[in-house]
């Protein structure tokens, strides 16, 4: 029996979290439940699952579950850091699902990696922010990382064994990969003209062609930065180069990444869009439960299409993999500037291709300085979204 922890429990990965679970109670138990301020949500989930502890992030919000929930269930309420990051280390709990979006989940998440925790990594961002101290802490505490992304987790699949136990550490070419082909979708646009972007409205940016997902990733998924935050992503869990790295548009998100080898094979993993797929391989590692997805019909499938992503459609894309190549400070200053534009973008104060322009005026502040601890990512996370907020005032 594994105790879970949920971090973010009340987005899509979370429910599609408890859905796995709720199929599997013999081998998981809900054991802590994480959000930040959606006590409806919240107190329905504690009625539901009757985890051991909720833990809201928002004092205020913690206050009113608290007094919400029948005092017989037995749900403890807690808030504030230092419970939320006791929680994650606690010897009570096997495993972590990181599943809050953005930065505001890197303290748990890195808390989690250096108590040696199970860790399954749905929040990108944590490594997109503090990749080589994030792999170094996982190596050093001997912290299992499993990969919930659909695109990591496809890539993870179609490695050999002394891959994926060694993530962060391997050598792709001692494995025999010659290159890792990571797929996207090219959100809602990939095909609108581009003289239209300019007028996109939030809600045209959020409704995604095939996934179900919160408003902050939709945006980046149609302009197509999430795809740039998994290349970072994938620079660092798999050892990966530049030129190792390839991105593949592949409009019906069936198959969610390939790895192709240097004897001309590629492994492709497939799969209908729906996040309970990964989410139930990493919570069984390395052994396979039903995860409640439908499987593939190949009969009904339909044709399969591939095509280059067009950098002047996708430039939040192009700016990620240069801030790649530059390194762990353009990519820390990258995601928190992508972070503010997003908000503002969804508030109405800047246009959708203005998210382009804000992060691309953040990255020209880039210095090349050295960020050694958490404490220099988290000070240039703020210096950053400051940046961000006087150039979208500037804008106004």
């Amino acid at each position: 029996m594994q105790n879970v922890v949920i971090l973010g429990a009340t987005g899509s990965i979370g429910a599609s979290t408890l859905s796995v679970m709720s199929a599997q109670t013999q081998r998981y138990r809900v054991y802590g439940l994480v959000a930040n301020t959606n006590v409806d949500k919240m107190l329905a989930l504690c009625l539901a699952h009757k985890p051991v502890i909720a833990h809201m992030v928002n004092e205020q919000a913690a206050m009113t579950l608290k007094a919400a929930l029948p005092p017989h269930i037995g749900v403890t309420v807690t808030t504030g850091e230092n419970a939320l990051i006791d929680l994650v280390t606690s010897n009570q709990i096997h495993t972590v699902m990181a599943a809050i979006v953005g930065a505001a989940g890197l303290l748990s998440t890195f808390a989690a990696v250096k108590a040696g925790k199970r860790v399954l990594l749905a929040n990108k961002e944590a490594l997109v922010m503090s990749g080589a101290l994030f792999m170094d802490a996982c190596r050093q505490s001997g912290a299992t990382l499993l990969p919930v992304d659909s695109e990591h987790n496809a890539i993870f699949q179609c490695l050999p064994e002394s891959v994926q136990t060694n993530l962060g550490h391997c050598s792709l070419d001692a494995a025999g990969v010659s290159s890792i082909l990571l797929t996207g979708s090219g959100g809602p646009f990939l095909t609108a003209p581009l003289e239209s972007l300019a007028s996109v409205t939030p809600a045209q940016a959020c409704k995604h062609p095939n996934w179900s997902m919160g408003p902050k990733i939709s945006v980046d998924s149609a302009t197509m930065m999430n795809k740039g935050l998994e290349f970072i992503e994938a620079r660092w869990l798999f050892n990966t180069n530049a030129a190792q790295l390839k991105v593949v548009v592949h409009p019906q998100s069936v198959i969610h990444s390939m790895v192709q080898y240097r004897d001309g094979s590629v492994l492709a993993q497939m799969g209908n869009p729906d996040m309970r797929t990964p989410i139930a391989h990493c919570l069984s590692y390395p052994q396979r439960i039903t995860s409640g997805v439908e499987a593939l019909d190949f009969f009904k499938l339909g044709d399969l299409s591939f095509c280059e992503a067009d950098i002047a459609r996708f430039p939040c894309l192009h700016l990620a993999m240069q801030a790649c190549e530059h390194g762990q400070e353009a990519t820390t200053v990258l995601n928190a500037a992508n972070e503010v534009a997003v908000d503002a973008f969804l508030a109405g104060q800047i246009g959708f291709t203005q998210i382009a322009a804000i992060n691309e005026s953040c990255l020209a502040q880039v210095s090349q300085s050295s960020l050694k601890s958490i404490d220099d990512i988290l000070q240039l996370d703020s210096l950053t979204r400051q940046h961000a907020w006087q150039a979208i005032k500037r804008i106004n």
